[in-house]
């Protein structure tokens, strides 16, 4: 299959390359209803995901870029990598685990952002496909790399399901005590990729509760009820309907970049967490995890560059729910915990489903 055009129109042997003295190369997963996902190990990017919309037309839903070397350069965009260590924002790029302080890159104004200036978004994955539909992708972390303690063995399985998901299953060890929180970053639009915004699909999240943040988006450590305010997605509404509100958690975010608590029965349950759609398409997005938060990011700071086939991605011309412990929880006492420990078992599932309405 690698000697032909994906049906995203991407070409592997643009993937195919050494990076670090490691081998780098696009992975082509397929269910049986010819839905598509192109993943390169640089990174764990999902480059391409080709779902049927109501028409049963193939549509690219995320966003990425044409070539291997244009994420190298770019970087970070983080268009559907793997994040790691730590997903999303640490106060200060400081926490204190076990009486001693650790300091991490400072690479998000004063804070460190999704693991720091080399992430496991930088990273060469080890690959194995297991089958069409499966992805093993691990990656060991030496102790203190970017600055985290222990020695972090990480492995991911991408799958592409018959049923028209892609599912992401993550698990770590460590030798010391550490900090783990991974997620990904896939960048949404169900109406395609290089649309130029997700203002008008619906959005409705299983969250009466966010961690409101300051205007660096740490959170202020405060657990906050939607009801009356612009976070409100209780009830599927238009992403863009109340993104211009005059509400600071907006404004100084440009528009959503939030953390929201699912609604749970208990802490690992694996749930519905999300459901997204496109009036263009009629595409549906549903995304389930076991994880405490999701964070509801909306492109804001999507600089209008050219991403696959020539198309730009303007400002809020996707949507990024990603599945994840609190941000600061380390600095944050009674925020769920993602310390692990030498012994335990750092587990996570996420899973985008899709279908037509």
């Amino acid at each position: 299959m690698n000697a032909h055009t994906t049906k995203s129109g991407l070409q592997p042997v643009d993937f195919q390359s050494t990076i670090d003295g490691n081998e780098v190369q696009l992975f082509i997963l397929t269910n049986k209803n010819g839905c598509e996902l192109c993943v390169t190990n640089y990174g764990a990017f999902a480059v391409s995901l080709m779902i049927p919309d109501k028409k049963g037309n193939l549509v690219d839903v995320v966003l990425g870029h044409q070539t291997l070397k244009a994420y190298v350069d770019n970087k970070p965009t983080y268009l559907g990598s793997v994040i790691g260590r730590y997903g999303n924002r640490i106060a200060n790029g400081k926490f204190t685990l076990d009486g001693k302080e650790y300091s991490l890159a400072i690479n998000n104004g004063p804070n460190n952002l999704h693991g720091g200036n080399a992430g496991f978004d930088s990273k060469v994955w080890s690959a194995n496909q297991i089958d069409n539909q499966t992805l093993e992708l691990s990656y060991v972390s030496p102790d203190g790399e970017e600055g985290f303690p222990g020695t972090l063995t990480t492995k991911m399985v991408y799958k592409l399901t018959d049923d028209n998901a892609f599912s992401i299953s993550y698990e770590s060890t460590t030798d010391k005590p550490t900090l783990c929180n991974l997620t990904n970053h896939a960048f949404f639009n169900l109406s395609g990729a290089g649309d130029p915004s997700i203002c008008d699909h619906e959005l409705q999240i299983n969250a009466k509760l966010f961690t409101p943040t300051d205007d660096i988006s740490i959170p202020t450590g405060e657990i906050m009820n939607v009801a009356g305010t612009p976070m409100d997605f209780t009830s599927a509404k238009e992403i863009g309907r109340d993104i211009e509100q005059k509400y600071s958690q907006l404004e100084w975010g440009a528009g959503y970049d939030h953390n929201y608590v699912i609604d749970r029965n208990f802490p690992t349950e694996l749930i519905l967490t999300a459901t997204a759609s496109s009036p263009k398409t009629g595409i549906v997005m549903k995304t389930y995890t076991d994880a405490p938060g999701v964070q509801l990011y909306t492109g804001n700071w999507l600089g209008n560059f050219e991403g696959k086939v020539g198309k730009k991605y303007p400002a809020r011309s996707a949507f990024c729910l990603e599945t994840q412990h609190f941000p600061d929880t380390p600095n944050k006492a009674h925020f769920p915990s993602c310390v692990l420990r030498p012994g335990e078992v750092y587990r996570h599932t996420c899973i985008y489903q899709f279908d037509v309405k």
